[in-house]
């Protein structure tokens, strides 16, 4: 059985939380993508960071059964980095309003890999296939706000955004010529600028 506990001092959360906001440093998205892609993670290997997937893969069944939620969880490494997809029937609760519950049951689970392993961990968790489909729509806002900069040469402000969903438009606005982006604020107002290249 997982342990789902809390951890019992407020100094061991408080260390717990420091790991993960130095995991959450680690997925920065204004870091340019090609040192991402060249940095391995934390030097980590495959082997650790698929052990890292099926700790996390543990604590999230056991969250599921707490719940009395079904679904299958799929462990893996994608990317340099662990990932636990959770698909299933009845499970938009788990993701929230644009995913915030999600989130929060992702750092829930990083807690739970560092607890286990001593190491910050870049885990991706995913629930229905939630990112996929999410990523999709903020290719498509990305554009958009690509065209309106192209045709009006002024700056586009989008909305605030989590550190998700501001990769996955920084992604998409840096494949396209003539155009820049970067973030700007503070979490949780942290939102980003599209702008002309000059």
């Amino acid at each position: 059985m997982t342990d789902t506990s809390v951890p019992q001092t407020e100094q061991a959360l408080d260390e717990e939380l420091a790991a993960t906001e130095a995991a959450q440093d680690d997925e920065q998205d204004d870091e340019p993508e090609a040192e991402k892609a060249e940095a391995p993670a934390n030097g980590t290997s495959d082997s650790d960071l698929f052990r890292q997937s099926e700790i996390a893969a543990d604590y999230v069944e056991g969250l599921l059964d707490i719940l009395d939620y079904d679904g299958d969880i799929d462990e893996l490494v994608s990317s340099g980095r662990p990932v636990v997809e959770v698909v299933g029937g009845r499970l938009q609760p788990l993701v929230g309003q644009r995913g915030a519950t999600l989130e929060a049951l992702q750092e829930l689970t990083r807690l739970a890999v560092f607890r286990q392993t001593g190491t910050p961990s870049r885990l991706l968790l995913d629930v229905g296939g939630y990112r996929a489909s999410r990523r999709k729509e903020l290719a498509a806002v990305a554009k958009n706000a690509v065209e309106k900069v192209k045709e009006f040469g002024e700056p586009v402000r989008l909305e605030t955004m989590s550190a998700f969903e501001r990769k996955c438009v920084h992604d998409v606005v840096n494949a396209i010529a003539g155009v820049e982006s970067e973030s700007e604020g503070v979490e949780p107002s942290r939102r980003i600028v599209v702008r002309p290249v000059d």
